[in-house]
This record gives structure tokens, C-alpha cells and sequence, in this order.
């Protein structure tokens, strides 16, 4: 060990107080200190593209539609209340767009205006989604390329498309706005939220996802969370083509699949595991009868013989609640061949290593982790949530012996999406569960653009699973498994 003795010239340096960084200061390395901060003028919120067919408008342009809007829809409402509008079904759009178009050219008459036909357009557009449609998220929710959207609250709208987020300039008018679209989400659910239920998982008619959650618990307002699915399922082939994993990795799972092994997808917030579970799931045998157990029901299957459950919440009283653990349950009641729970995140994964453990294999599911060493300290933590008080030992020896596989997937710096491990569980050598990677992806750094440089590769080996899937029949080509 060495001590580095300083001058006192040095010491009366380092006793002088620092200088806090401001706002917009770039990154400056000095001998006592890195200041990090990243300058505003570099982040940008813009997104080049407009929202599907909608034009990009002008800040000012954007103010217009949106004072505008509300009157529009107010009036529109208020004739329809009092009868000036018999005999229109205020669901069908051709019926409301002309009474939307007379109420719009009083008003514009009233206050002297004159919109082009661009911004007329558009105002009967967004008037039309508050009547039929969910407001001002209804313009993403039709753009198949947006995935994801985030109410932060009334003034704050974010959307991802491709991987990157960006910031709408589109809002809602207040936090009663909001909370009037989250009525219209649940309600034909049965389903609502108030002070005593401040928070909520619920799905749109598409099978995309939301989450809402209000104050007290939201401090800044009403928040909705949607993760859109494609309306065309994805297909292994579109996966390779992407990037998301090579054909030898898409070979390989297409026969461990088809050997009935028991495979957990893993990976982060946001890193397509469900996309990938829908894809594995095609492999499936047609003559197999498939019973899926989710929280929050958004598996798109390509099943004929395939039984749904979803789990239920409970109601105002706090009753009637029915959670995944025992719909995994009832699930082993239905003749299944194979159990697919969308998503392990509770003691329901002590039900799902056990229908693993009796005869159900080819079983899947999903668990939030960030590699799959992870994942299996992940499923013991929740074993140890059912409250069977098993020791260390035996609730190590129970996921080995019920699963094969992990794939782990990530959604990289670049807002790409990979799986990055194929592991394989080999048994138990004393309380721990031994893994190999079979395929991993490897990332080597970024190019000008930002993009992830990297490439998968085999490790070089034969899996112990490969005679498993040869007794099944399956010829598997051995040099998938070895590098080129």
C-alpha cells in the first residue's frame, strides 16, 4: 500500500470550496473534480415524422387546434344534449363528422377566423377522437409505428417510435380531460379508479396494454401508460431480419420448442419479451392444447385450440379478487399440454416450476431480470414469496430440474432489441444452479450514428439439451453451434 503525501500548497487547493455546475455547462474535467451535465442544447424532443397521417404542425398552429378543440367538442355535445342533433349515432363517424363541420364553421364564423384547409381538417380530426375515440392519444394509437405512449400528466404526452422517445406537442386540455379518456378506457371493463383503487391494468379492444394510476398516488396528475402491439404478429423470420437474434439461434429454439423444454424470456422493461414469447409459441405442435394465465391479458396466439385467462382485480368493496397463483391452478384442472403465464412476478412461480416439475413441459413464461444468473435468483426470491418455507437447497433443486432454457433479451443504448443470452440450465452443483450460454450477443461499440456495433455468436459447444431434442426426432445441424 503506498500513501501519497501532499504539499501544502496542495492541501490550501483542495480546501477551497467548489464550484457548482450550472445549467448548459459542458463536461469539465478539472484535477479535483468531473462535473457532469449534459447541455440542453443537445437534447432534442423532435421528432422528424409526423403522427401516421396527421400533419406536423407549427407551435403556434398546434396553440390554435388545441383552444379551439375544446370549444368545438363542448358545443358539439351540448347540441347533441339538447336535441339539436336527433337522429345521429354519436359513435358512428360518418353520422358526427357533418354535425362536428356545422358547429366548427359557427364558431370560426363567430370569432372571425379562417382556417386553410390543412388546420380544419386536423380540428375536425381531433374533435371527432374526443367523441369516438380517446382524445388526444388517439392520433398515436392509430400510427403503427408508434409503440409506446406516456401521459406523464395533462401537459406532458411522450411516445416511442423505433426505439426513441420523443415529446408530442400534442396535450390534453386539463387533469379532467385526462381522467374523462381513463374512464372511457375502463369503463366497458368494468372496471374504474378512485381514491380507494388510485391505480390500474386494463387493455384497449387491440390488446394493447395500459396502466393508469391518479393522484394521490400520481403527484403530477393523471398518468396512462400504453404499450401498443403490433396489429400484424411478428414472425421469426421478421426477427432475423431485424437483427433480433441470427437463424442458428432461430433454429435452435424453433426445435427446443417443438422438444417440449421448459423455457423462462427474460429481460428488462421494454426489451420485447412477450413479442418473443408470441413468436416461440408458433412453434407449438397445432394439435396441442394451450392455456395461458396473464395479469393483464396480451398474448396474441396463433393457437387454434388455446384457452385464456386472465387474472381479476378486485372490486370497489375490495372483493372478488382471483390472482394469477390460483388461475395457474385451476389452469392444471384443464387438460393442458403446455401452461404459458405471460408474466412471473409473484408466488405464482412456485405453481409454474411445479406444472413444469408434472408432466406439462413445453411450458413458457416471461420475468423481469437483467441477465439470466438474474433470473434465477429472481425465481428463487419468488418461490420463497409463496410461503412454503422450503429450503435454500430444495427450491434450487426444483427450477433445475423444471427448466431448460433461458433467452434473454435487452433493449440496447440505440433502442434496438436483441436476445443477447441462450442459456442453458445444466443441474445443481450444491445450492447453486449451473448455467452455460449457448448463444450470446456481443457488443463492440457505436458508430457515428449511434447504433450498437456487435454480433452474436455460438460459444462453441454442444448443449446438453441436444440429445433431448434428438430423441424428439429433431435433426439438428451441429454446426449451428459453433462459430464460422
Amino acid at each position: 500500500m503506498f500513501i501519497r503525501r501532499t504539499t501544502p500548497q496542495q492541501q490550501e487547493k483542495f480546501k477551497q470550496p467548489l464550484k457548482e455546475p450550472m445549467d448548459g455547462d459542458k463536461v469539465e474535467i478539472t484535477e479535483r473534480r468531473i462535473q457532469l451535465t449534459i447541455p440542453k442544447d443537445e437534447i432534442s424532443w423532435e421528432d422528424p415524422l409526423p403522427i401516421g397521417d396527421r400533419p406536423k404542425l407549427s407551435r403556434e398552429e398546434r396553440e390554435l387546434i388545441l383552444r379551439l378543440r375544446s370549444k368545438v367538442h363542448q358545443r358539439v355535445v351540448a347540441d347533441f344534449e339538447r336535441g339539436f342533433a336527433k337522429g345521429v349515432d354519436m359513435q358512428n363517424p360518418q353520422q358526427v363528422r357533418p354535425l362536428i363541420e356545422r358547429v366548427a364553421g359557427e364558431l370560426m364564423e363567430t370569432e372571425g377566423l379562417s382556417l386553410p384547409v390543412k388546420l380544419r381538417e386536423v380540428l375536425i380530426q381531433e374533435v371527432l377522437d374526443e367523441i369516438i375515440g380517446y382524445g388526444p392519444i388517439q392520433s398515436f394509437l392509430d400510427d403503427p409505428n408508434i409503440t409506446e405512449i406516456m401521459v406523464n400528466s395533462a401537459e406532458k404526452i411522450f411516445y416511442e417510435r423505433k426505439g426513441r422517445i420523443y415529446l408530442s406537442e400534442q396535450r390534453f386540455d386539463n387533469d379532467e380531460h385526462v381522467l374523462r379518456i381513463i374512464d372511457k378506457i375502463l369503463s366497458p371493463l368494468g372496471r374504474q379508479v378512485n381514491e380507494r383503487t388510485p391505480l390500474m391494468d386494463a387493455r384497449l379492444p387491440d390488446g394493447s396494454r395500459v396502466n393508469v394510476i391518479i393522484p394521490p398516488l400520481a403527484i403530477k396528475g393523471p398518468c396512462i401508460t400504453i404499450r401498443k402491439f403490433s396489429r400484424k404478429p411478428l414472425t421469426i423470420e421478421k426477427l432475423i431480419e431485424f437483427g433480433a437474434l441470427t437463424e442458428p439461434m432461430a433454429i435452435f429454439l424453433q426445435a427446443a420448442v417443438r422438444a417440449r423444454m421448459n423455457i423462462i424470456v427474460s429481460g428488462g422493461t421494454g426489451s420485447g419479451k412477450t413479442t418473443l414469447l408470441n413468436v416461440l409459441s408458433n412453434f407449438i405442435p397445432p394439435w396441442e392444447r394451450l392455456v395461458t394465465v396473464e395479469d393483464a391479458a396480451e398474448l396474441q396466439l396463433q393457437h387454434e385450440n388455446w384457452v385464456a385467462l386472465e387474472a381479476r382485480p378486485p372490486n370497489i368493496e375490495g372483493q372478488g379478487a382471483v390472482p394469477i397463483r390460483e388461475l395457474v391452478r385451476n389452469a392444471l384442472r384443464m387438460r393442458p399440454d403446455r401452461i404459458i403465464v405471460g408474466e412471473c412476478r409473484g408466488p405464482e412461480a412456485l405453481d409454474m416450476i411445479q406444472a413444469m416439475n408434472t408432466g406439462h413441459d413445453g411450458s413458457m413464461s416471461t420475468l423481469h431480470s437483467n441477465s439470466p444468473r438474474d433470473t434465477i435468483y429472481r425465481l428463487e426470491t419468488m418461490i420463497m414469496m409463496a410461503g412454503m418455507e422450503l429450503p435454500q437447497k430444495a427450491i434450487a433443486r426444483q427450477i433445475s430440474s423444471a427448466l431448460h432454457l433461458i433467452v434473454h433479451a435487452a433493449r440496447l443504448s440505440d433502442g434496438s432489441r436483441k436476445v443477447v443470452y441462450i442459456t442453458e440450465v445444466q443441474g445443481l452443483e450444491g445450492d447453486m444452479v449451473l448455467l452455460q450460454d449457448i448463444f450470446t450477443f456481443e457488443q463492440k461499440g457505436l458508430d457515428d450514428n449511434g447504433k450498437v456495433i456487435g454480433e452474436h455468436k455460438a460459444m462453441g459447444f454442444r448443449p446438453m439439451c441436444a440429445e433431448r431434442i434428438k430423441v424428439a426426432g429433431i435433426n439438428l445441424p451441429e454446426d449451428i453451434f459453433f462459430p464460422e
